[in-house]
Formats: C-alpha cells, structure tokens, sequence
C-alpha cells in the first residue's frame, strides 16, 4: 500500500540565523571594499612575464648526488622532527585529557582545558621563535614548538572524545565493582582508542608540513635548506629541497591514510 502521509513541516528559521548570515555577508563585501587589491596589476602582461621568468630560474633541479645526499639528511631530521613532536604530544595530551575531560571535578577541567587553549593557540613558528633563544638553533628547538602546540590540540580532542564515549560499559563495570582506573583501562580507553589514533596520525601530517616550514626561522630540516639558498637565489637547488617537500608529504599523507583505513574496518 503506497504512503500518502504528508511530509513533517520545514522547521522555521530563526530570525537570529539570516541576522548573523547577513552580517557574514556585510563584512566579507567590507573587506573587499577596503582592502587595496590590485586585480589589474596581478593580471597584467608584466606580472606574467616576471612571473614565467622566476619559474623558469628554477629548472632544472639540482640532481648532484652529494648535494642529493644533503637534502636526504635533511629529509629524514625534518621526518625525525615531526614523528617526535608528536610522540611527545600524543603521551602529554593523553595525561592532560583525564581532568580535562572532568574526571578530577570541574576545577582542574577548567584550569586543564585553560592551559591546552594557551598551548594550542600559539603557533608552531611564534612556538619556534621563542624556543630558539632558550634552546638555540637546530632540530631540537623546533620538534619541541612541534610537541608544545600539538599537546594543545590533541589534549582537547582526547577530552572530547573521552566526554564523548558512550557510558554503558564503563557503567557495567562500576556496578560489578571495578574501580575507576580499570573502568577506564577496559572500558572508556578501548573505546576510543581508535578515534585518538586517527587524530594522532592526521596530526603527524599536519607537523611534516609544520616541521618543513619551522626550519625557515632556524629549526633545521629542509625547511633550513630552501630558506638558505632562496636567500642566495639559487633557485636549482631550491627546487630541489621543494621537490623532497612535495614527495615527503605525499608518502606520509598516503602512509597515514592507510593505518586510518585498517584501524577503523
């Protein structure tokens, strides 16, 4: 028998929703308007021909393999960095996750959720700046701006996820008298394990790019070597270091896609 029953009404929208979209719409036009775009000369043929000539200085790549080998070194500091950084990240903001997510009452989940907003709301390069001057230039001080801002955003999305757990094992297991730390072993941390491990692993692709870009204040990496000879105009060997960038970031983006893949079938 075919259903004529009526479809449930389009739910009303509230006036405050076209207001704020109105409002997005304002500033956006704003900031067309009073920002001193210069379509014309970004278009122009000169704009063209400067652009096709710097493009050009950049062919070929620097393929020596001595000069080869500096960018694999480089390579594998800026990988070193990154997969550290966000070892180190990933074991603090497990630890940071339990009173933020108010297991130690609402005080400490306020003054932990405080801090990880502090940590994660500096950048990796103010994050290296500063680090530099304590730890002096090299790797060191940038896999630990790395760390200082991923503890940030993996401590809140480890609380959430804990907050966000369904409670009826956890529960099953009070009742029958385990504790809280074993409630929390075999119950709330299986459960989300999976979902913390996706987000330490997009993390890690997000510091490859970070830790490549750190090296342009003095962190090391290829990010050290392209600020190096584009500071001397050496465009061959700087499109070389480029090169390793893009491969890097392709590897780790296919190899993280991957794990997510197995863990979550």
């Amino acid at each position: 028998m075919k259903n004529t029953s009526p479809l449930p009404a389009t739910p009303r929208t509230h006036w405050s929703t076209w207001a704020l979209l109105a409002g997005l719409i304002l500033l956006i036009i704003a900031s067309f308007a009073t920002l001193p775009l210069k379509w014309g000369d970004f278009f122009s043929a000169d704009a063209v021909r400067t652009t096709a000539d710097f493009l050009h200085g950049f062919a070929p790549p620097e393929l020596a393999p001595a000069f080869l080998m500096k960018v694999g070194t480089a390579t594998f500091e800026t990988l070193a960095m990154s997969a550290i950084g966000t070892v180190i990240a990933a074991i603090l903001g497990a630890l940071l996750a339990l009173p933020a997510s108010g297991r130690f009452g609402l005080l400490a989940r306020n003054a932990t959720r405080g801090i990880l907003n502090v940590l994660r709301s500096i950048p990796e390069l103010v994050w290296a700046s500063i680090l530099l001057i304590a730890a002096g230039l090299g790797p060191f001080a940038g896999t630990l701006a790395l760390a200082l801002h991923t503890v940030g955003v993996l401590g809140r999305l480890f609380a959430d996820a804990f907050e966000n757990c369904p409670p009826l094992p956890a529960a099953t297991l009070r009742i029958n008298g385990a504790g809280p730390a074993a409630t929390f072993l075999y119950a709330t941390l299986p459960q989300c394990s999976p979902q913390m491990l996706s987000y330490t692993l997009y993390r890690w692709e997000n510091n490859i790019r970070a830790a490549a870009i750190l090296g342009v204040v003095g962190a090391g990496g290829l990010g050290q070597m392209l600020k190096y000879h584009l500071s001397l105009f050496q465009m061959q060997p700087a499109a070389t270091v480029i090169i390793a960038m893009l491969l890097m970031v392709a590897a780790v983006d296919g190899l993280s896609y991957v794990l997510r893949r197995a863990m979550t079938r």
